[in-house]
């Protein structure tokens, strides 16, 4: 079994990954970049794919991630 990983990815509002520099308030700090903002993070696990919705702050995707990754450890405990 490989490594298992989960991840935070920080999204435009289409869905699509976001690696621009932004700044404090998700507005680019770019204004030529061609970024739409970014206004989503969404956890996503190596072997699940995407995990649950996306969320607006990355303060709360944080659980969540963290959630997943336990669920993760807990199947790895011989019961």
């Amino acid at each position: 079994m490989g490594r298992i990983t989960v991840s935070i990815t920080p999204q435009h509002a289409d869905s699509t990954e976001c690696t621009h520099r932004v700044k404090p308030s998700g507005r680019p700090r770019d204004p030529e970049s061609g970024c739409t903002n970014r206004t989503q993070y969404q956890v996503a696990c190596s072997e699940h794919g995407d995990v649950g919705d996306p969320h607006h702050v990355k303060a709360l995707a944080e659980p969540a991630a963290a959630a997943h990754r336990e669920e993760h450890r807990a199947a790895l405990i011989p019961r």
